[in-house]
């Protein structure tokens, strides 16, 4: 039987969809949520993740006790990320079991966010936010991208701040799930063997209920600029470099060719900067991710490095970017199609990474992509796609970040 696409709006603008395969051994769920670190004040920066582990703590219905028994009564795969722009709750299970995991899901986004378990859960943010201090990657990454949005609520860090966290307020926290959790800002997305009309009927006696909260997003202009940050550490011994640069967002279609350009720059194998810096020896890391985001995008150069090699290893990186424009090559990126095309195969063949997809889309685009049309539109970037966009959004202006001894 083939895959078949289903759309369902409730009344209070929760919208349900689904790819539905009988032929699935698995059912896989998620709870999209549009709302994440770009989305909050800087008072409060730092609740959209709180909240999320919030979600976990019980509900009118549950302790969290049973929250986390439950789920492993379903024998689910199940988890719960929060990002700058979205916060997902997802669950893959037997399809015998998807009902349940639906109601167990729904539940928890209505969650009874009591005082006592905020206070003791604070405490493990905030141990969560120490742990990443104390790792370069992840202060070298926060730091990076608050400096190339400057002001910009894009540059809120995820965790927040042990600041934040520590000033945060359980009735702030409420406020803002008013705020931001309202139907009218969720998407279900269900893929594997899914009955339709069974899940719109389960997800409308939970959530048929809920207040739309006309929640929307600011769009705030960032300011970039091309700017230098050095900052000394002595505990370090390794000297660590990021570089930030504009790059497509989700909606823009030149982010196919953004993603094989990227995949033959920065790949953590096999790429140009890998072939530079990691394959002789001169860095332990270098690589270049892209990142596409909502309205926005961006690329971010990384590297890790003997501190007596930092000169060098900024050098060859930024030449190696700055160069590939007059030396693309045509097999380079028929290589990284291949691999990409693979990769998104892999992932969508399971219900659980066919789900996240649906979801992302719909967030992003309102609009489903077929796995089939994906590839269509990879495959077909060339040379001269990938020319134009340098030609574009070069890799300028450029926050460069350095952290070192």
């Amino acid at each position: 039987m083939a895959v078949e696409f289903h759309e369902h709006k409730l009344d209070n603008g929760l919208t349900v969809i689904a790819e539905c395969n009988d032929a699935s051994h698995t059912a896989a769920v998620g709870f999209f949520v549009k709302t994440g670190a770009r989305d909050e004040e800087q008072a409060v920066m730092g609740v959209s993740h709180f909240l999320e582990h919030m979600m976990f703590k019980g509900t009118a219905r549950r302790t969290g006790e049973d929250v986390n028994r439950e789920f492993d009564e379903l024998g689910a795969n199940y988890n719960a990320f929060t990002s700058h722009e979205n916060t997902v709750y997802w669950a893959q299970v037997l399809p015998e079991y998807l009902p349940r995991a639906v109601d167990l899901l729904g539940d928890m986004l209505r969650p009874a966010l009591r005082g006592e378990d905020f206070d003791m859960e604070k405490n493990v943010i905030l141990e969560e936010i120490g742990m990443y201090e104390d790792r370069p990657q992840w202060r070298v990454q926060d730091t990076v991208i608050e400096n190339y949005f400057e002001a910009c609520a894009l540059g809120f860090r995820v965790l927040g701040t042990a600041d934040s966290i520590r000033d945060l307020k359980v009735d702030q926290m409420r406020g803002y799930f008013d705020q931001r959790y309202g139907p009218d800002n969720i998407t279900v997305a269900a893929a594997g063997r899914v009955d339709f009309a069974a899940l719109v009927k389960d997800i409308e006696s939970i959530a048929g209920g809920w207040s739309a909260s006309g929640a929307q997003r600011a769009y705030d202009e960032p300011r970039i600029t091309a700017k230098e940050v050095t900052l000394k550490d002595e505990k370090l011994n390794r000297h660590y470099l990021a570089v930030m640069f504009p790059a497509p967002s989700s909606q823009d279609d030149r982010r196919y060719a953004a993603k094989v350009m990227t995949d033959v720059l920065g790949d953590s194998e096999g790429s140009r900067l890998y072939w530079a810096l990691v394959d002789p020896g001169l860095a332990d890391e270098g690589d270049l991710s892209y990142y596409s985001q909502d309205q926005i995008g961006s690329y971010v150069a990384f590297a890790s490095c003997d501190p007596k090699r930092a000169q060098q290893i900024e050098s060859i990186l930024l030449k190696t970017l700055d160069d590939y424009a007059d030396s693309i090559d045509a097999q380079e990126i028929e290589r990284a199609k291949n691999k990409l095309a693979t990769q998104m195969v892999l992932q969508d063949e399971s219900p659980c990474g066919r789900m996240r997809s649906l979801g992302m889309q719909w967030t992003y685009l309102k609009e489903r992509i077929p796995l089939e049309q994906e590839l269509e539109r990879l495959m077909a970037v060339s040379v001269q796609d990938v020319r134009e966009l340098l030609g574009q959004t070069p890799f300028a202006p450029r926050t460069l970040l350095r952290l070192g001894p």
